[in-house]
């Protein structure tokens, strides 16, 4: 069954419990309170708060590690309560509720709650994608379309990275400037560069969030399709002109050359000089350089070669790697997922994202939903969000079934199932309704545009307010 939104634990209908994260080994009040009916605690009934730690085991059983702190709680005048305690150490907690006065000592409703060490507090979790198409290349809809829809899917961020075409992605930004909403839109493309004298360039790199295009710096589609000044392929005005196909293939032969003394016997010295080139680029142009499906099936055989992907890998070229995204066969993020786990285990750490690759946005496109990245950073903002990622804080999301699975380091895998369960499903209820108006406002009629801009305005600041009220960093 496909991926149809994060499944919501059932007390998430009937209980808001804030903040869902906070400080470990720091004191913190925990707030249950009930959504009415039989959910309402009685205030003439003893109760006892039983906190468990998941990751130290039982208390019978694993006597040195586990944590078991049992607390008499008195509910309040709407049927809540408050946990005032102290969570040691980082990792998920339940707080199950047991009615003391049975004698049974069955929770009665287990809640969930998540403690982290010092250095993650004040990293909130955005989600979003890397690597999606519009129609300005192979993809259906338009990038307003896109954006919009995507922030009803319940996404903080996103980079349209059409093919070959770096403007479409400053064409969302543009239409949104004026939108009251927290959503992050960033630059980007998917880089193809120009055969040189004859030979075909691979793979393909992402762009996400570099200050100008790097399809741009070499006469082609990014430049001729919407003019040639410098406002359709940067966001800076010191970007660098823009070279022939003649000038660039000589300046690839030229590094090519240079190449050939390190270059192995598998990886051609032009492949290696080029993609070297282009991923230097991209970092001077402030973006983060993406290396994508690797084992995507194009033309009956993988996108890249093993012996590109290992050269890219055991010369860091990249700064993150997609992991997922694309497709839901499972050579490709099977594969992928395989090699990234291998790699650390042989030494190379490096960070990971997940991408859907979309090129259709709409709900029956199965591919549309595929794979996402959550990134753990101050602020929804590009650079930020590099940073982060490149600094390890960052999970790849796949959502290809029914079930998700994370692919990750072990620290940041735990949190986002986490979140998963407890943070986004609440979020992601916001999300629709800001991405309904956001449609609205393009595509709807004019009463309707002028009355979602009105809805919009009055609803700015939620998603602050809503992550300040669950997340106890300040």
């Amino acid at each position: 069954m496909a991926f149809r939104g994060f499944k919501r634990r059932s007390e998430l209908w009937t209980y808001d419990v804030y903040p869902k994260v906070f400080e470990a080994g720091k004191r913190v009040c925990v707030h249950i309170n009930a959504a009415g009916g039989r959910n309402i605690f009685d205030a003439d009934v003893k109760y006892t708060a039983v906190i468990k730690w998941y990751h130290g085991g039982r208390i019978n059983e694993n006597p040195p590690t586990a944590v078991h702190i049992e607390l008499d709680i008195t509910p309040d005048a709407n049927g809540g309560f408050t946990v005032d305690t102290v969570f040691p150490h980082e990792g998920e907690y339940s707080i199950g509720v047991v009615n003391s006065a049975d004698g049974r000592k069955r929770s009665i409703v287990t809640f969930a709650v998540y403690a982290l060490e010092k250095d993650l507090i004040g990293m909130y979790p955005f989600i979003g994608d890397m690597h999606m198409h519009t129609c300005c290349s192979d993809g259906r809809q338009t990038p307003e379309k896109v954006a919009a829809s995507y922030r009803g899917h319940g996404y903080d961020f996103l980079a349209i990275t059409d093919h070959r075409r770096y403007y479409p992605s400053l064409r969302a930004i543009e239409s949104f400037k004026n939108i009251p909403t927290d959503y992050a839109l960033i630059p980007g493309e998917e880089v193809h560069l120009p055969d040189i004298n004859g030979f075909t360039v691979s793979p393909h790199t992402i762009n996400f969030g570099g200050e100008y295009s790097v399809n741009g710096l070499i006469e082609g589609s990014c430049n001729e399709e919407p003019g040639k000044e410098k406002k359709y392929r940067s966001i800076r005005e010191d970007c660098p002109d823009v070279m022939t196909r003649a000038e660039f293939a000589a300046k690839m032969t030229a590094l090519a050359e240079k190449e050939k003394a390190n270059c192995p016997a598998d990886v051609d010295p032009r492949n290696a000089a080029v993609l070297r080139w282009l991923y230097n680029e991209i970092r001077n142009a402030g973006g983060l350089a993406v290396f994508p499906h690797p084992t995507w099936i194009a033309s009956d055989t993988f996108h890249d070669a093993d012996a590109i992907n290992d050269w890219l890998v055991e010369n860091r070229i990249f700064d993150a790697f997609e992991v997922l995204g694309g497709e839901n066969y499972f050579e490709q993020n099977g594969y992928q997922t395989v090699r990234y786990y291998e790699d650390m285990a042989r030494g190379y750490r490096y960070p990971v994202v997940g991408s859907t690759d979309s090129h259709n946005c709409t709900p029956e496109n199965r591919n549309g939903f595929i794979c996402s990245t959550i990134v753990f950073s101050p602020e929804n903002e590009r650079k930020a969000l590099i940073n982060s990622v490149k600094e390890f804080r960052s999970v790849a999301v796949d959502t290809i079934s029914e079930e998700f699975r994370v692919v990750g380091e072990m620290r940041y895998v735990r949190y986002a199932c986490f979140l998963l369960k407890n943070w986004f499903p609440l979020h992601n209820d916001a999300c629709f309704e800001e991405g309904r108006l956001m449609n609205l406002v393009f595509f709807g009629t004019e009463s309707e545009k002028e009355n979602a801009l009105a809805t919009l305005n009055a609803m700015s600041g939620r998603m602050k307010a809503m992550r300040e009220k669950y997340f106890a960093f300040k």
